[in-house]
């Protein structure tokens, strides 16, 4: 079982933005998670960040990722008295492997309103525990499913193109650090977009990993263990799948939401 807190440090190489971090293996799905990976960048920007309240992350995945050393680079690229905007560039033998863009600000006076309203779904203490699969990303978060239904690998029909599901970290379910905190829906809005999308395909001939994700954090809740996600592919056409996710505390406030973009390619040994 991998530990999010763990497998995500970051080591100080020289200081000037320069960090290394090893990629785990815990978190493997096809190869390491983009979410994870994006995590990661995340976790790097808040080493340098002033202002310890990330609000938006934007990444494009450039080439798979092994399961070695990680280099990375933060640059500062503009820095306010409110908000900031970092640049993180991951590298694998000075190849670039993914880069970001990291917003923070400062919480201040400004106007409020919360129309967000959560999914009307039983909560996790009502349903079953609902394992994925043996792979080992699927060991570090226990799920508890909404719909049993869409965890099965063979399709006999279509279904709709949507994932709702509760998530719970483990070994450690929270965290104090707000950029880990924030990983912790990145990671989810990244990994559901191939889970939603593949409902609405009986046995399809193609996988799709994400070429993207983007991230809007709108609040915290390290207090609260059981985040529930919901993703939803609307559109797939011209060989992308569009998705947009959204995770909800189990007070049912809007932590995050975010999106990303799918490219499919021909499932190994399909055809």
């Amino acid at each position: 079982m991998g530990d999010f807190e763990v497998d995500t440090r970051l080591e100080s190489v020289g200081g000037e933005g320069r960090y290394r971090a090893a990629l785990s293996e815990d978190w493997k799905i096809w190869g390491p998670s983009g979410g994870y990976l994006a995590a990661i960048l995340l976790r790097a920007a808040g080493c340098e960040a002033r202002i310890a309240r990330p609000i938006s992350f934007s990444c494009h995945f450039l080439r798979f990722a092994r399961f070695d050393e990680l280099v990375l680079r933060v640059e500062v690229v503009q820095s306010a008295r409110r908000t900031e905007s970092l640049r993180v560039q991951a590298l694998q033998d000075d190849r670039p492997v993914a880069e970001a863009l990291v917003r923070t600000a400062q919480p201040g006076p400004g106007l409020e309103h919360d129309v967000a309203r959560a999914p009307d779904v039983p909560g996790p203490e009502a349903l079953r525990a609902s394992p994925h699969s043996d792979l080992p990303f699927w060991q570090n978060i226990e799920t508890r499913a909404v719909w049993p239904e869409a965890l099965q690998q063979e399709r006999v029909e279509p279904r709709a193109p949507r994932w709702v599901e509760w998530y719970r970290f483990r070994p450690r379910a929270t965290f104090d650090d707000p950029f880990l905190e924030a990983g912790r829906a990145l990671l989810l809005l990244d990994t559901l977009t191939w889970p939603a999308a593949v409902q609405a395909h009986v046995d399809p001939d193609y996988i799709a990993p994400n070429l993207d994700v983007s991230a809007w954090f709108h609040r915290g809740a390290p207090e609260r263990a059981w985040l529930l996600a919901e993703c939803d592919c609307a559109v797939a056409e011209g060989g992308t799948m569009g998705t947009t996710a959204r995770v909800w505390s189990d007070e049912g406030q809007l932590l995050a939401s975010g999106g990303a973009q799918l490219l499919c390619t021909p499932r190994p040994g399909a055809g």
